[in-house]
């Protein structure tokens, strides 16, 4: 985003609480980049409320220095942040929701100042309109706008072959999953829905990409169920499309979600994909039995099952691999970039095409 309106000749600058040599995604040297290097680990209540008051005195002071016209934030305790920094700047502040509300807990501190201070905003991005629903009392009279995440053509053409190897006479197959090693993502579940499936007797892998707390528990999970050939967790790939790549499937095992980019993106590189049909995301991404498989909520057994039916059908991931690439025209940077326009411009939310993200014309499974 930042880059995109950077190319359209608006100054924008880039702040986060993290120093700027953090950065993974490359920005256009005219987008000023602002790295406040206020991460600080908190062992206490005390140390955290100092912590955050050192964090909200940098960012006002930079949100003076700065002097922007509209100010965009991500994420629950940032924009809660952001919100308080800028009281009595007269400026318009923009909140941005990035996972679901519903589900991800704040605690009773955040979710306090959460209520207090999400009606100062300009105006609130949501991703989908369960989420809208649940924001809309929180920000009062103030418009809440549904910007779904877009999503490029991935390059070059995807569904090469993995990258293992034949082993013992039959060739071995990719089935990748992605995102950070932490409950929310639910791949404490998928490993047990694979060591359910017959696809890891069939000669497939699956290989999740990512990092996090979890990773002890779910290394432990794996070798209690004798999963160490067929279950690899490599860390995070800073070239995860490459990986995806040279997958023949993708599975999302969420507990909950925004809008799931790796799924928009492993869509684009045209897998098939199963999915639990999490709130919130899935739904208006997947069609099922179009371009995927959507599946129960954190229903182990239909996973298994869903991945079975998936794995073991080849003409059934052409078909919906085929198909899977479609997502980067129903949900294309231009739209985004039109639904984020009339954010800034205060439009109507309720016009369209901003008010949802469902694709109107889903044709039916085949």
């Amino acid at each position: 985003m930042a880059n995109h309106w950077s190319d359209q000749g608006v100054h924008v600058s880039l702040l986060t609480l993290a120093a700027a040599e953090t950065d993974v995604y490359p920005l256009r040297p005219s987008v000023e980049r602002i790295g406040l290097d206020v991460m600080r680990h908190s062992s206490g209540p005390l140390q955290a409320i100092a912590n955050n008051w050192m964090r909200l005195r940098t960012l006002r002071r930079t949100l003076r220095a700065t002097r922007p016209d509209v100010v965009i934030s991500f994420t629950d305790q940032i924009n809660v942040l952001t919100l308080l920094a800028a009281c009595g700047l007269r400026l318009r502040v923009v909140i941005c929701e990035r996972v679901d509300p519903r589900h991800h807990h704040l605690g009773r501190s955040w979710s306090f100042l959460r209520r207090c201070l999400y009606r100062r905003c300009f105006a609130a991005v949501v991703q989908t309109n369960a989420i809208r629903e649940f924001i809309q009392p929180l920000v009062k009279r103030r418009a809440v706008y549904v910007v779904p995440n877009c999503v490029r053509s991935a390059q070059p053409s995807c569904n090469q072959q993995p990258d293992t190897p034949a082993v013992a006479g039959f060739q071995q197959h990719l089935l990748v999953a992605c995102g950070r090693l932490v409950p929310q993502k639910g791949f404490d579940l998928l490993i047990d829905a694979f060591a359910q499936s017959t696809a890891q007797r069939r000669g497939w892998t699956l290989r999740v990409l990512g990092e996090g707390s979890e990773r002890p528990a779910l290394e432990a999970r794996i070798r209690e169920l004798g999963l160490e050939q067929q279950v690899e967790l490599p860390g995070w790939r800073d070239d995860h499309l490459a990986e995806f790549q040279r997958a023949e499937a993708f599975v999302l095992s969420s507990r909950y979600e925004g809008f799931p980019n790796v799924l928009l993106e492993a869509m684009a590189c045209g897998l098939p994909v199963v999915s639990f049909s999490c709130p919130t995301g899935p739904d208006e991404i997947v069609r099922d039995g179009v371009d995927g498989i959507l599946v129960e909520p954190e229903n182990v057994s239909a996973l298994a099952a869903a991945l079975d039916r998936l794995t073991a059908d080849p003409a059934l991931q052409r078909r919906m691999g085929a198909r899977a690439g479609e997502v980067v025209d129903r949900f294309s940077e231009s739209v985004f970039y039109a639904r984020w326009q009339a954010v800034l411009t205060g439009a109507n939310p309720d016009a369209a095409p901003f008010a949802s993200c469902t694709d109107p014309h889903r044709p039916e499974p085949a």
